[in-house]
């Protein structure tokens, strides 16, 4: 793993800025460090040999303690730097990741663990923190004070310079080593999480299934397992970063103790003055320091850039390709045409459709009718544009849909999916997704339309009621009808609808049927239906079978 991923100069312009200003810092640090050591061997040779006083010595007292309120300074500095730039860089690439999910849209979606993804967009950005705000600022400090202490020292001694250079590349290499051994057990840390997560997250959400068949003590069996790998992979990586800091510290204290003994020597036998001995003794550990620092702190960034690393494959996973012509044709005036579609699922031996061609009249009810995995909720995502055709087209009034913006031609549709999402959030706010700028009436009026208003009313706090994720706290009945609302509210000349009454009791179905019939007039309607009440709906009837259609 590179130090510095140029991805994060690419995807995070806030790290250039910070980089710049690092290097900035880490060139004062470097100054202050020299004054300081300067201060420090005149005074002490002036008070052991000269024999002077506090008196004498102020005004180099005072410059020291200005010396060290500089560098409290410019490590104050540093550390807003730091914490700032690494705040936006996580935005940044927060923004981005969402972003490209939503670009690269259900199908990509449908092939990544969402657990893994929640991971990497929340602990694994946050992960962040520790490289820019420990890492990165010593990476800079480690190029520039060894540079410039050392040039100061080979100034005054230049064997000492000679052993300083002989034996500080030891410490990277040993750092490597380090880093190496580190990586391994932080990309299985990494897996480990990622499975501990998606797992709990699918069996939270299937809790209520699994508590029915008897099934939650055997997760819960399963979710301890992985845990307790996870547990050792940590703890694995925290032993070997511990053990780093001490081969770092004990190869640091051998290298200054050689300056030392040659200097000692040096010293006694009077081939070296004693404020330059004593200039070198103070500046040779501050030559080591950033080394050691770095390489202890290289644990902090792993699991950063480990994340990091993985947003950058989100990022760089190319987005299917799409129109930008704006002038969509007037809906429900177009006459929609799917020509010969074929699309092929990875992992599927049997296209999800195959040859598929179909045609449907400004106006027209279509219900797409067939057994499970004849492809009928896969035609609805080809017209949604979630699914691009292997082969064949989908034409709006003889045009190809590729060419326009797919942005413009989803402002036309309504999608009522099988198991339509709600979020966390209020009654209102769940059917405001429709049209976001909708008022409290109108809100209302779709409810009312939908044939949710009833129940709705009946709430503790009505259409401000919150509901959990995925709708917890209403039945798959009032799920879908204020899916339905959504669709009221957008009032879109496309309505296609996914099996709206799936899983329903009789109630709900004929609730659903009755808001279904009302929101199709003056639309172009697609339906895929499982039940055989929905098909009296329909003015024409289209039954898929897996891999071919009879129209």
């Amino acid at each position: 793993m590179k130090p510095l991923d140029p991805r994060l100069l690419r995807y995070a312009r806030t790290t250039r800025l910070f980089l710049l200003a690092s290097v900035a810092l880490g060139a004062a640090t470097a100054g202050l460090i020299i004054a300081q050591a300067t201060l420090l061997a005149g005074m002490l040779t002036r008070a052991f040999l000269d024999g002077a006083s506090l008196t004498d010595l102020r005004t180099p007292l005072i410059l020291l303690l200005a010396v060290v309120l500089g560098r409290t300074l410019v490590a104050w500095l540093q550390e807003v730097a730091a914490h700032r730039s690494s705040a936006a860089v996580k935005s940044q690439l927060r923004g981005r990741l969402l972003a490209r999910a939503l670009a690269l849209g259900p199908r990509w979606l449908s092939g990544e663990r969402s657990g893994e993804l929640a991971v990497l967009a929340t602990r694994g950005i946050d992960a962040l923190d520790d490289y820019f705000a420990r890492y990165l600022p010593q990476l800079v400090l480690a190029v520039i004070v060894p540079l410039a202490v050392g040039f100061r020292i080979m100034l005054g001694d230049w064997l000492s310079a000679v052993t300083i250079a002989a034996t500080l590349p030891l410490i990277p290499v040993f750092a490597i080593l380090v880093g190496l051994t580190t990586q391994r057990k932080m990309d299985r840390q990494w897996r480990t999480l990622s499975l501990l997560s998606a797992h709990f997250l699918d069996v939270v959400a299937g809790l209520p299934t699994l508590k029915i068949f008897g099934r939650a003590r055997a997760q819960a069996t399963r979710i301890r397992e992985i845990t307790d790998r996870h547990r050792r992979a940590t703890m694995s990586t925290l032993r070997i970063a511990f053990l780093s800091a001490l081969v770092l510290e004990l190869l640091s204290t051998l290298s200054v103790a050689l300056v030392a003994v040659s200097i000692g020597l040096r010293l006694v036998e009077g081939g070296l003055g004693l404020e330059t001995a004593l200039l070198v003794l103070i500046l040779a550990p501050e030559a080591y320091l950033p080394l050691r620092a770095v390489g202890a702190q290289y644990h902090a960034s792993v699991e950063g850039l480990t994340a990091a690393s993985r947003v950058f494959e989100v990022l760089e996973t190319p987005s299917p390709a799409s129109g930008t012509r704006p002038d969509v044709p007037d809906l429900p005036h177009a006459t929609l045409r799917l020509d010969d579609v074929t699309v092929a699922y990875p992992g599927r031996d049997i296209p999800a459709l195959s040859g598929f061609s179909m045609t449907v009249h400004p106006g027209e009810t279509i219900a797409l009718v067939g057994p499970s995995g004849a492809g009928k909720s896969t035609a609805l995502s080809v017209l949604l544009g979630f699914v691009r055709p292997d082969s064949g087209r989908v034409l709006v009034d003889w045009d190809d849909l590729d060419t326009f913006s797919l942005d413009a031609w989803r402002a036309q549709i309504a999608w009522v999916p099988q198991r339509p999402h709600l979020f966390t959030g209020s009654v209102a706010a769940n059917i405001r997704l429709g049209r976001p700028s909708a008022s409290d009436a109108e809100v209302r009026a779709a409810a009312e339309a939908a044939n949710a208003l009833p129940f709705v009313e009946a709430l503790p706090s009505g259409f401000d009621t919150p509901l959990g994720d995925r709708g917890t706290g209403l039945s798959a009945g009032q799920r879908q009808r204020i899916a339905l609302a959504r669709a009221f509210l957008r009032n879109a000349p496309l309505l296609l609808l996914d099996e709206p009454t799936s899983n329903l009791d009789s109630e709900s179905e004929a609730a659903v049927l009755d808001a279904v019939t009302r929101l199709k007039a003056g639309r172009t309607v697609i339906l895929v239906a499982h039940r055989p009440a929905l098909t009296p709906l329909a003015d024409r009837v289209i039954s898929l079978t897996p891999a071919a259609v009879t129209t």
